[in-house]
């Protein structure tokens, strides 16, 4: 079963199952750190009202089996643990059945939570974990030589992953086809990090030269991902570099991470080994004939499963981070096909007054990651995932984005609740919670040079409208929202 081997892609796969381990140790982290505000029996769209409006058939969860908050943090937890392990080696110490069983528990575990996670979970990297988890489950460990239909596979979704996004924003802003987005990008994005107001200032030039390089390296490059060596791995490097860009400009929870380290399994050993010090691979055996079985029967499930992901991508009405299947595999996958002009941000604030006058002091809650005090300097949260922060980003384009949940969001503000108030970076009110809340829109944009010189911040603010009027407990319950 030689045919079957690439050993050229030793180091290639150590990067892929190390550093999938180590995005689900970070999700399963922070899921068990945000649920219980957000999905748990008393969070803003509880599970097990969820769950009782859906099949097992269309949500496939263990969760189906059983749930409590208990349940769901033990299941984050042992997944934390697990990945933890395979971040470390745990799968290159056992028998390939036992390193087999252990990915597939992992995946298990992260759809069981992915497909009860409602708005908080409709990310495209939560279904690019899913699939690289998936494959994962195929690689093997060092009891046998990579195998090499795997690998390929792995290129195959790089290739959606870029592709689909490169396609999706040529059909999509025409700021895309002018070279102009990245006059707005940087500054209206869904989390700044903290170099974003740096590369917002950039010179227009520099910007077009960015998107163009963009283009280039999602529409062109992805090609030669299947080309003979060495094109192949610096197809892969190309794009592990653009990524690197990308982690610097902004915060995209672990989307970037996926595709660098689907990235660097494309570059072949000697290619890695011609520019860094890289260790040697081991001499490793063929694979035994189950396994090789397994490989080709998963191959084929993959190509027969991509005839989805292909007719979006050829489709005008091309679609971005979508599922087919209720397993996330073989999705499609884009990002930003619209730029935004100008920042929105919902600002939600209290008062403890006993009625609401023109004279009322209102006091702010602060977010960890997203745009609030103006002189704070955005944070860099990625890889990790600060799901109210990002679906804040989506409220403040329409009260539709945030119809199910900003009524609970603000019942729980209400009650201080202690769970709703760990996913916030400031509450104004500690002692006991207020008696109004309200949200209020206001434009964002960053500061120019002079003005963060004379006025120490990063952020000009301006009140657009109001976005919810004051609102106590009681009109939250009789409006059914809580």
């Amino acid at each position: 079963m030689q045919w079957f081997t690439a050993p050229e892609y030793w180091l290639g796969r150590q990067v892929l199952t190390r550093g999938a381990a180590a995005i689900y140790l970070i999700a399963f982290i922070a899921a068990a750190r945000q649920f219980r505000a957000l999905i748990g029996e008393r969070g803003m769209l509880p599970v097990p009202r969820f769950l009782a409006r859906r099949s097992a058939r269309e949500t496939p969860s263990i969760f189906h089996v059983h749930y409590s908050d208990r349940f769901f943090a033990a299941v984050c937890w042992i997944g934390a643990a697990l990945s933890a392990a395979l971040v470390v080696g745990l799968a290159d110490m056992v028998p390939l059945w036992a390193a087999m069983l252990l990915w597939l528990m992992l995946w298990v575990l992260y759809l069981s939570i992915v497909n009860v996670g409602q708005a908080w979970y409709s990310f495209g990297w939560e279904s690019l974990l899913l699939e690289v988890g998936f494959l994962a489950i195929f690689l093997g460990n060092d009891r046998t030589a990579p195998p090499v239909l795997v690998m390929w596979l792995a290129r195959w979704l790089l290739f959606r992953v870029e592709f689909g996004a490169g396609l999706i924003k040529l059909r999509g802003d025409t700021c895309w086809r002018d070279l102009t987005c990245l006059y707005y990008h940087h500054e209206t994005q869904p989390m700044p990090g903290p170099l974003s107001w740096l590369f917002h200032h950039l010179p227009k030039p520099l910007h077009r030269a960015e998107v163009a390089a963009n283009h280039f390296a999602q529409l062109v490059v992805p090609f030669g991902l299947f080309a003979p060596q060495p094109l192949a791995s610096i197809a892969g490097a190309i794009i592990l570099v653009t990524q690197l860009w990308l982690v610097l400009s902004g915060n995209f929870a672990w989307l970037n991470w996926l595709t660098i380290i689907l990235a660097a399994s494309a570059i072949s050993q000697s290619a890695a080994a011609a520019v860094l010090p890289v260790p040697a691979p081991p001499s490793l055996p063929g694979p035994p004939p189950w396994f090789a079985g397994l490989g080709i029967a998963f191959t084929v499930l993959m190509v027969s499963l991509s005839y989805w992901p292909v007719r979006n991508m050829i489709s005008s009405r091309q679609l971005m981070n979508r599922s087919f299947n209720p397993y996330h595999l073989a999705n499609t996958y884009g990002a930003f096909g619209t730029i935004g002009r100008l920042r929105f941000e919902v600002v939600i604030e209290g008062t403890m007054e006993p009625a609401i006058t023109e004279r009322t002091e209102w006091k702010e809650y602060e977010f960890k990651g997203k745009p609030g005090n103006v002189h704070r300097l955005p944070r860099q949260w990625a890889p990790y995932h600060l799901r109210l922060d990002w679906l804040m980003w989506f409220a403040a384009f329409s009260p539709d984005y945030a119809r199910e949940w900003l009524g609970p969001l603000l019942a729980r503000l209400l009650e201080n609740d202690r769970a709703t108030m760990r996913l916030l970076r400031h509450n104004p009110f500690p002692e006991s919670p207020p008696r109004y809340v309200r949200a209020q829109l206001y434009e964002y944009r960053f500061t120019t040079p002079r003005e963060l010189v004379r006025t120490r911040a990063w952020w000009h603010r301006t009140l657009v409208s109001p976005y919810l009027p004051p609102v106590q407990f009681t009109d939250i319950r009789r409006r059914h929202l809580g």
